[in-house]
């Protein structure tokens, strides 16, 4: 025993140590496989080809493992959400927070609505960029990516001031923070001609991103649908608001049918956004586009102040108007989802349930009833089911939940700490 003694304080190590040394593990083994575990939901998770009921663990932020039967007892926190629908955050691709008085926080509008990532399309330019990362980026806890505006001062500026549209300037602002930046947005051109268009493209190809194109084909314009569908765009760019009949013509008006253009530009890799707002969703357009197989690539709000309190078009009530289209759920998850991350090449850091991916979870609840939809021109269409958010998990962290899913009932043995 002396000599084990001497041999323990020799190597610098005392016998209380080596008790404590030895109970570490033993208390490590003891701790929690996870940090939160959410059972009993229905998953989808288009990306890994789950449609099913699983459990979904996280550790450290992360998700760690999707599989059923997970133990509550390895969790710290366990939420039951059983008759739930459980998919990867949404990932919204055009909204709006920065640069003119529509502007809304994302925290306010995106995490309650189970959307984890969005991109702010056009608000900041070259000129102003570093300002929004001050106002919006750096206090936000929405992943907030962005499209860059072609106009130097973005959406505060004039948007058709053709002197501030310098690509060059553009796509080295885009190269000096490529983790922040998506792309470039082109929108509200008041005058005529391609001039804003090839401006924006010219950015995007110096930077190598897409372009996302709001402009209108009005007769004045001198711009047309098929133009820049087939010539101006690039495999990879991203036409929003298509669902109107101003931004590009999708419909023959005379017969009512999918212009042959309009499926060649699909073909091509140009990519069809949503983009609802307040007015760029027509039922009518829709509806036929639809039923002609012609459906968005990607759902997005065009989220603003205007079209939050009108057709009220947060991800969940677009995803709605989908699933009243004929839109099966797990297409509508994927394009919510999958589609939208890989358009802004982001796939699979975002968009998906992947082990060791960052833990953005949107948990939704599917109603049943009657509920009136709402387009841009204030016509509704009721609609038998409804799609809502009910919890929100950024980054491993609860961060929204409107039923108390996660909450203990008041009087539960320690619910308020120590006795009072």
């Amino acid at each position: 025993m002396k000599g084990a003694k001497l041999h323990y304080l020799g190597s610098g190590l005392s016998a209380i140590g080596l008790v404590m040394a030895l109970a570490v593990p033993a208390a490590r083994a003891q701790e929690p496989a996870y940090d939160l575990l959410l059972t009993g939901g229905h998953v989808i998770d288009p990306a890994n080809e789950i449609d099913g009921v699983r459990d979904v663990a996280v550790r450290d932020g992360k998700i760690v493992r999707v599989a059923a039967g997970i133990s509550p007892q390895a969790a710290r926190r366990t939420v039951d959400v059983k008759g739930l629908y459980v998919v990867p955050g949404l990932v919204d691709i055009h909204s709006h927070h920065y640069g003119y008085s529509g502007a809304l926080f994302p925290d306010d509008t995106a995490l309650p609505a189970g959307t984890t990532t969005v991109v702010d399309a056009g608000g900041p330019g070259w000129r102003n960029f570093e300002d929004y990362q001050k106002k919006i980026l750096r206090r936000a806890k929405t992943r907030v990516l962005t499209f860059i505006n072609s106009v130097g001062l973005g959406m505060g500026g004039e948007e058709s001031d053709v002197n501030d549209m310098d690509p060059r300037a553009t796509a080295d602002k885009i190269l000096a923070f490529p983790d922040l930046i998506v792309g470039v947005k082109n929108a509200h051109f008041g005058g005529s001609g391609w001039v804003s268009v090839e401006r924006a493209v010219e950015a995007g190809r110096l930077a190598n991103k897409p372009v996302i194109l709001d402009n209108s084909i009005l007769s004045w314009t001198g711009r047309d649908t098929r133009t820049k569908v087939l010539e101006k765009m690039r495999p990879g760019d991203i036409h929003t608001h298509f669902y109107n009949d101003r931004h590009v013509e999708i419909l023959d008006r005379r017969t009512d049918k999918v212009q042959p253009y309009m499926h060649e530009a699909r073909k091509r890799g140009v990519i069809f956004d949503l983009g609802h707002g307040g007015g760029s969703f027509l039922w009518p357009v829709a509806d036929r586009a639809m039923a002609q197989g012609f459906p968005p690539d990607t759902i997005s709000t065009d989220l603003h102040a205007g079209s939050i309190m009108s057709t009220q078009s947060d991800m969940p009530n677009a995803m709605s108007k989908l699933l009243l289209l004929g839109m099966p759920l797990r297409e509508t998850i994927h394009r919510a989802t999958v589609t939208p991350a890989r358009t802004i090449n982001r796939l699979p850091e975002i968009g998906t349930l992947g082990e060791g991916r960052t833990a953005d979870v949107a948990v939704l609840q599917m109603q049943e009833g009657v509920f009136s939809f709402h387009d841009a021109l204030n016509k509704k269409r009721l609609g038998t089911r409804r799609l809502l958010n009910v919890l929100t998990v950024r980054a491993g962290e609860i961060v929204y939940d409107r039923d108390g899913l996660a909450f203990p009932n008041w009087d539960a043995p320690g619910a308020y700490g120590r006795t009072r």
